[in-house]
C-alpha cells in the first residue's frame, strides 16, 4: 500500500476496477432500498456527532472500498435523514427512481462540462429536446418552445430559476429607463410565496423595501387576491416607482394554494411586469389534463419553472425553467471570453446553456430526465401523480373523522394541512399541543412530517410523495399521530 503503488490500489480510472466497484456500491444502495424501512425516518444524531467517529485528517495511502463502505453503514447513516422513506411526508418530496439513478451514473461516468455546445454538442441538443418534451405534455403555449424565441433549461432549483429570470427582468427594464433606477423597482409576491424569491431580491440588488409582500388568508384558501395587488402597483406607481417583477404560484409550500394565474397575468401585462409562475411542486401535477386547469392563463406568463426532481421520479437536481424570451437572459447573464470563443457560438448556430445560468460550469442533467421519460413514459408518471393524491385523499378522510382533529386548508395537490383542532378557542393552547405532537412522532423515528404557521395558526403538514409510499405505510402513520395525539389530550 506504500504511496499508492499496491496492485490492489484503486486506480483513478480502471474500467475492469470500475466494473467491479460499481457493482458492489449498486448491489449497496439496492441493499439500502430494501431496508430503508428499518431505519428511523429522522436521523437521531446530535450536531457534531460525526467529527468524533472520523480522523482529524486525511489518511496519507489508500484505504479499501470495503472499508470506506463499512464506515458508511456504521457511521454516515446514523446521520441521514432517510428521504426516501416511504414514511417520509415532510416538506415536499425529492424523487428518486431506478431511470433517474440510472441516468446519474450515465451523467457520471461521461463526466462532460457542458457550458457551451462545442463543450459536449449532444448534452446541449438532448436538454433541448427533453425540456420541449415536457413543456408538450404540460401544454405549455409554444412560445416556451424552442422553435421560437423562447425554450427552455435545466436549473439547479427552483431558487437558481429566479434568480435568473429576475436579473433578466432588472436588465430589461434598466435598459429603458437608465441603470440609476435600480432603486425604483418594485418587486410583488404574496406572504405565501417561497422565501428564494427574498433571496433573489437580495443578490439582484433590489432594495428589500421595495418588495411587496402582499397578505394573504384563508378567504381565498392563501391564494394572491389580483385585487390586492392592483392596489399595490397603483400605490407605487403614484409614488414614481417602478413594478417589474411579479412572482406568482402554484402550489404554495405552505399549503399548496394555487394563485390566480390568468388575473395575476393581466395585471402585470399592463403594468409591463416580468411574470413569473413558480410551479416547483405542483408542476408536475400539471401533466395530467385534470389538473392542467391550475396553470390556466400562463400564456400571460414571461416564465414558468417545475422541478422534476419533486414529483417526476428524476433524482436531485433537475428544476425546468422555461422563457418566453431567451434573449432576456442570455443579454443580461452572457460572458464570452476568448478562451471560450468558437465558430458555432460566434456564428449564433447554437445555445450556449453557460449565458442561461449562473455559473459556467453545468453537469449532463437531461440524461436522467430523458431516461425517466423513456422508460417510465408519460402515462406510467401521470398514473403515479394521480396516486399519490389518491393516498392524500385517504389521509384527508382520516383526519376528517376523527373530533379530535380538523383540516385546516382544502387539499388540491398531495399535501394535506391539519391539526388538533383548538378547545374553547384557545388558539396559544392549540398551538402549543400542535407543537408537541409533531415532535413526539417525529422522534420517534416511525415517520417523518414538518409544519408551517397560517394566520398565526401552528399547522401541520403531511405531504405524500415518496416513490414507495404506499396506503400501508399512510394509514400507519396516521395511527401512530393518533396514539401519540390521544396520549397529550389525556393530561
Amino acid at each position: 500500500m506504500e504511496n499508492g503503488s499496491s496492485n490492489n490500489a484503486l486506480k483513478p480510472m480502471d474500467s475492469e476496477q470500475l466494473r467491479e466497484y460499481g457493482h458492489r456500491m449498486v448491489d449497496f444502495i439496492a441493499d439500502y432500498y430494501k431496508t430503508i424501512e428499518t431505519f428511523p425516518v429522522l436521523s437521531q444524531v446530535q450536531p457534531g456527532y460525526l467529527h468524533n467517529l472520523l480522523p482529524e485528517s486525511a489518511p496519507d495511502h489508500p484505504e479499501t472500498v470495503e472499508q470506506v463502505l463499512d464506515d458508511v453503514k456504521a457511521k454516515i447513516l446514523p446521520g441521514v435523514t432517510h428521504w426516501q422513506s416511504p414514511s417520509f411526508f415532510a416538506y415536499f418530496p425529492i424523487n428518486g427512481s431506478i431511470a433517474g439513478f440510472l441516468g446519474e451514473m450515465l451523467s457520471a461516468g461521461l463526466n462532460t462540462m457542458s457550458f457551451s455546445w462545442v463543450a459536449s454538442p449532444a448534452a446541449t441538443e438532448l436538454e433541448i429536446v427533453v425540456v420541449d418534451w415536457v413543456a408538450k405534455l404540460l401544454n405549455l403555449p409554444e412560445q416556451f418552445l424552442s422553435k421560437g424565441n423562447g425554450g427552455g433549461v435545466i436549473q439547479g432549483s427552483a431558487c437558481e430559476a429566479i434568480l435568473v429570470v429576475m436579473i433578466a427582468a432588472r436588465d430589461k427594464v434598466l435598459r429603458s429607463v437608465g441603470k440609476k433606477a435600480l432603486e425604483k423597482l418594485v418587486v410583488y409576491s404574496s406572504d405565501q410565496t417561497h422565501s428564494s424569491l427574498q433571496k433573489a431580491c437580495q443578490l439582484a440588488g433590489i432594495h428589500l423595501e421595495n418588495c411587496r409582500v402582499l397578505k394573504t388568508d384563508s378567504s381565498t384558501n392563501y391564494a394572491l387576491r389580483p385585487e390586492s395587488l392592483q392596489e399595490a402597483v397603483s400605490k407605487d406607481l403614484e409614488a414614481g416607482l417602478i413594478p417589474f417583477f411579479l412572482c406568482g404560484t402554484v402550489g404554495t409550500t405552505s399549503s399548496t394554494a394555487v394563485d390566480p394565474v390568468a388575473a395575476l397575468g393581466k395585471i402585470a401585462k399592463s403594468n409591463e411586469m416580468w411574470f413569473h409562475i413558480d410551479a416547483a411542486y405542483a408542476g408536475s401535477a400539471c401533466i395530467c389534463p385534470e389538473y392542467r386547469q391550475y396553470i390556466d392563463g400562463v400564456e400571460t406568463a414571461d416564465s414558468f419553472d417545475m422541478n422534476a426532481h419533486k414529483w417526476l421520479l428524476t433524482n436531485f437536481e433537475c428544476s425546468l425553467l422555461w422563457v418566453k424570451d431567451q434573449s432576456a437572459l442570455t443579454e443580461a447573464l452572457s460572458t464570452n471570453p476568448e478562451y471560450l470563443k468558437n465558430k458555432a457560438s460566434q456564428a449564433n448556430l447554437v445555445v450556449d446553456y453557460k449565458d442561461w445560468q449562473i455559473p459556467l460550469g453545468r453537469r449532463f442533467r437531461s440524461l436522467k430526465l430523458w431516461m425517466v421519460l423513456r422508460l417510465y413514459g408519460a402515462e406510467n408518471l401521470k398514473s403515479y401523480i394521480r396516486n399519490h393524491i389518491k393516498l392524500a385523499k385517504i389521509f384527508e378522510q382520516l383526519v376528517s373523522k376523527d373530533p379530535n382533529f380538523e383540516v385546516v386548508t382544502p387539499r388540491i395537490f398531495s399535501l394535506v394541512c391539519f391539526r388538533i383542532a383548538a378547545v374553547d378557542n384557545d388558539e396559544k393552547k392549540c398551538n402549543n399541543l400542535n407543537r408537541s405532537l409533531l415532535d413526539a412522532v417525529n422522534s420517534s423515528g416511525k415517520l417523518l412530517f414538518s409544519h408551517t404557521i397560517l394566520s398565526g395558526k401552528f399547522v401541520l403538514r403531511f405531504a405524500i410523495g415518496a416513490p414507495l409510499t404506499e396506503e400501508k405505510h399512510v394509514k400507519e402513520a396516521w395511527k401512530v399521530i393518533q396514539e401519540e395525539a390521544s396520549f397529550l389530550l389525556s393530561k
